[in-house]
């Protein structure tokens, strides 16, 4: 899971949580970005992050 413009991709996470003064070991968990399908003015349909989709319909306009 890729962004085919700014190749964008997972990253992992941690939340820590506070338990009487000490840090509690807690999972890591695998942050997505947010991938949408979207056509490209050459008919091609591609994934890209929502942020390079915008960018794309603002340099449309």
């Amino acid at each position: 899971m890729k962004c085919y413009f700014c190749e964008k991709i997972s990253i992992m996470g941690r939340s820590r949580k506070k338990l009487r003064g000490k840090y509690n070991p807690t999972e890591k968990t695998k942050k997505y970005p947010n991938l949408q399908w979207t056509r490209l003015l050459a008919g091609k349909r591609v994934k890209a992050c929502v942020r390079c989709i915008k960018t794309l319909t603002k340099s449309k306009a």
